[in-house]
Parts: structure tokens; C-alpha cells; sequence
């Protein structure tokens, strides 16, 4: 067997994170970040990696937007650059940000695909996962109930936030088939069920909005 393998290093360019705010009615200060990566593998179209993720930040913002729903804190929404490729956004983000973390109230993440949701790795305190449990019955419907505690950031974007010290939270998602695409060129739209990419959306709006809207913050 002969390989040919073409890779290679290029210099490096100026790319951006992409934010968007939905301000919060009493606590604009205070942020939860919904998040998910702009770029992808250069061989397909990054329609689950991570286009999926990006599409469900967004809703997020937009169906609160929709159900005219105004959270107490911001819902900062994030396109992160550069995930792929060493965690070039994330980096400039900590770099800007980091004498705010201390109003970052939690840190979502999805990095994951588009498959169904199940639930949430979480990277947080015993009470912050406590004060989250009622979440369970809401998204039971769906059947996202799953908190699992994680030792480690649950995405890779929003690691410095966690390693401050802030919430970290990542969708989990049925990922038995998202390796079959990860990474190649057959990542494209096709492969995304929009009925599971409304479930996520739901997933993320409710704990969003929650974590967004409760009398005091998230534990820490």
C-alpha cells in the first residue's frame, strides 16, 4: 500500500470570532456564552462539525427572540475560529476577556454533531449540578436528562473559561455514527436530521434560559 499524503503548514491569517449578545434585563453584566465553532476540516463542508453547533447557539438566541423571552442575565452567542487548528479563538477570547470572567456565570458548548441530544457533560460544582436537576423534567420530551460530571473542560472552546473556574457544560449527543463522517469530505448537510437539530436547540435554549434567569447565579 502507498500513501500520499498532502498536508501541510501555511502562515498564519486573521480570522474572528463571531458575537452576539441578547442582553439580559437586570444583570447585563453577568453572561452565559452559547457556543459552537465557525471553522471546520478542510476536506468536507463541516456541516456537524461543527456547522450543527454554530445553527444551535443560534437558535438558542433566536427562539427566545421568538417567544419574546428576556432573560435576567446576556446570552452571549459565540462562532468560535480556529478550533480546528490549535484554539486560536478561544485564546483571543481569554486574552480580552479574562478580567471578566468572574461574570461569566457558565460556559455551553456544542462540539459534538447533530445527533440526538441525551444530555449534558458538566464541569461545575455539587450545588451548581443540584441547582440544574430540576431541568430534568423539562427536557424529558425530548430526552435530554443525562448530567454528567466530567474532570476535564467538556468542549474545547470554552476550556479557559472552565479552567478559571466558570461552569462548563457540553451537549451530549448520539454520537454513534459521527465518526463515519468527522473529519472527512462526506460531512455534509445531508447528514444532519433537522429534527435532531431542533432537540438540540431545545436542549441548549432550556438551560440557557434557565441558568440565564435564575435569582442568583450558578454556583461555583
Amino acid at each position: 500500500m502507498h500513501l500520499t499524503l498532502t498536508p501541510q503548514g501555511l502562515p498564519d491569517a486573521t480570522g474572528y470570532n463571531v458575537v452576539a449578545d441578547l442582553k439580559g434585563s437586570e444583570h447585563p453584566e453577568q453572561i452565559i456564552i452559547v457556543s459552537g465553532h465557525l471553522d471546520s476540516w478542510d476536506l468536507g463542508r463541516g456541516a456537524i462539525d461543527d456547522g450543527a453547533g454554530v445553527v444551535i447557539s443560534m437558535a438558542t438566541a433566536e427562539l427566545l427572540q421568538r417567544l419574546h423571552i428576556r432573560p435576567r442575565r446576556t446570552l452571549r452567542v459565540i462562532a468560535w475560529m480556529d478550533e480546528e487548528n490549535g484554539g486560536g479563538g478561544n485564546k483571543a477570547y481569554a486574552k480580552t476577556h479574562a478580567a471578566e470572567f468572574p461574570n461569566h456565570i457558565a460556559a455551553i458548548e456544542s462540539d459534538s454533531g447533530a445527533g440526538h441530544p441525551l444530555g449534558f457533560h458538566v464541569k461545575m460544582s455539587p450545588a451548581a449540578i443540584a441547582a440544574l436537576q430540576p431541568l430534568r423534567d423539562i427536557l424529558r420530551p425530548v430526552g435530554a436528562t443525562v448530567f454528567r460530571s466530567t474532570e476535564s473542560s467538556p468542549g474545547s472552546d470554552i476550556e479557559p473559561m472552565v479552567e478559571a473556574g466558570v461552569p462548563g457544560i457540553g451537549i451530549i449527543q448520539d454520537g454513534r455514527k459521527y465518526f463515519d463522517y468527522h473529519h472527512t469530505a462526506a460531512d455534509t448537510l445531508d447528514k444532519v436530521d433537522p429534527r435532531d437539530l431542533r432537540e438540540n436547540a431545545a436542549a441548549m435554549a432550556v438551560i440557557g434560559y434557565a441558568i440565564a434567569s435564575m435569582n442568583d447565579p450558578l454556583p461555583r
